[in-house]
């Protein structure tokens, strides 16, 4: 047998760690031709290159990219520092063509970077998308420019601007560090957390592991507001399920090494608010489910945190809350609970609690829909996990 030792060692010697992620909902975006997109992305650790992961895995059609950059930040919204402009290859080309229903990945770009950098992806799409690939609660501003290819201007022609994140799903960084994927919903999207604050838990979460002093670690949200573990259509902007897109999302994050998964509550609420009688869940079902993820986490040598569900009595959406569906709540929470059914538990539930009615989020910790948080609510979620569960 021959050893190839000289032609695999490189790239063997690379080691990639996520430092950002936006999971790509089934495509609900506009139709774009022509079209120059700028969007800005705070990553979580830093890393001596840096390389990028579009998606076109739920596209229709082709898509064409025919040009990208990165950039640091201008000083002006929207804008880029043009000296620090940067093409973004693909096996050495500068544009490429994604078939519907798979990612493309660039080459590594020459850039050094740290924790909490925030830079400018600028991606010019020449051609008709179809309904576009995007991650519907960005709670972040993208600026968007219909006449042509402006990734290398300093502010977008006649931009308007969007609150959703297109085609880019994660920023990778070339380190040693782990990487942690949080899987849930929108608690873990962010909701109300406020636009262009970067003020999520996992936002949180990685301010405190970068500063902590310890190994770096990468924080990867692969939250999609609404998103359920069993079920997905008809619901397209809340979907994939966690279920069908935990290898997409999560098992292919380079660095993994923890999964903390908050999700459920949707599947308890969406089949009486949505009038989805069909798709009602038993705890026995989304036990089940909660399950599967857990085995197929750890079957990949990755720990798997489970977080419990949190309050949402006397929620304004219509039918979302019920007796039965609390009973729900309270029995996926037990099993979460129970040692051994996860490598740890993160309990987000009696963080953010009403002591007086447990049923209910803390007025000071409620956005205002009795659903989910608001950003004192996110940062008490952040800064009650045991940095030490990531050590």
């Amino acid at each position: 047998m021959t050893l190839f030792a000289g032609t695999f060692g490189a790239s063997a010697q690379e080691a990639w760690q996520g430092s950002w992620g936006a999971s790509p909902a089934f495509p609900i975006g506009p139709e774009l031709s022509n079209a120059t997109i700028r969007q800005f992305v705070r990553i979580s650790a830093g890393g001596s290159k840096v390389r990028l992961r579009f998606s076109n895995e739920t596209g229709t059609q082709p898509l064409v990219i025919g040009a990208a950059r990165i950039a640091r930040p201008g000083n002006a919204p929207g804008s880029i520092d043009p000296a620090s402009s940067l093409a973004v290859t693909f096996g050495g080309a500068n544009s490429i063509t994604v078939p519907p229903g798979a990612p493309a990945v660039s080459d590594p770009i020459d850039l050094k970077v740290s924790a909490l950098d925030t830079l400018a992806v600028s991606l010019f799409l020449p051609r008709w998308t179809g309904p576009s690939v995007v991650h519907p609660l960005a709670e972040q501003t993208a600026y968007l420019s219909m006449s042509g290819d402006n990734t290398d201007t300093p502010a977008l022609p006649e931009a308007t601007t969007q609150t959703m994140r297109f085609m880019l799903s994660r920023v990778e960084v070339m380190s040693e560090g782990g990487t942690l994927v949080t899987l849930g919903d929108s608690i873990t999207d962010g909701y109300g957390s406020g636009t262009d604050t970067n003020q999520r838990w996992p936002d949180i979460l990685a301010e405190r592991l970068a500063k902590s002093g310890g190994p770096a670690v990468g924080v990867v949200n692969a939250g999609i507001s609404g998103n359920r573990v069993l079920h997905d259509l008809p619901e397209a902007m809340f979907g994939p399920s966690a279920l069908s897109r935990l290898d997409r999302d999560v098992l292919s994050v380079p660095g993994l090494r923890w999964v903390v998964v908050m999700e459920g509550i949707n599947d308890i609420g969406h089949s009486t608010s949505a009038g989805l009688s069909e798709q009602t869940v038993t705890p026995e079902d989304l036990i089940g489910g909660l399950k599967q993820i857990v085995a197929r986490t750890r079957a990949h040598g990755v720990k798997a945190y489970c977080a419990t569900l949190t309050p949402y009595e006397g929620t304004v959406f219509a039918h979302y809350y019920t007796p039965e569906g609390e009973t729900k709540r309270q029995a996926v929470n037990s099993w979460i609970r129970t040692p051994d059914n996860c490598d740890a538990v993160i309990d987000f539930d009696a963080t953010v609690r009403d002591q007086a009615n447990p049923k209910r989020l803390r007025a000071d910790f409620d956005v205002g829909d009795h659903l989910h948080p608001n950003a004192a609510g996110y940062k008490a979620m952040a800064e009650a996990v045991d940095l030490g569960l990531f050590r």
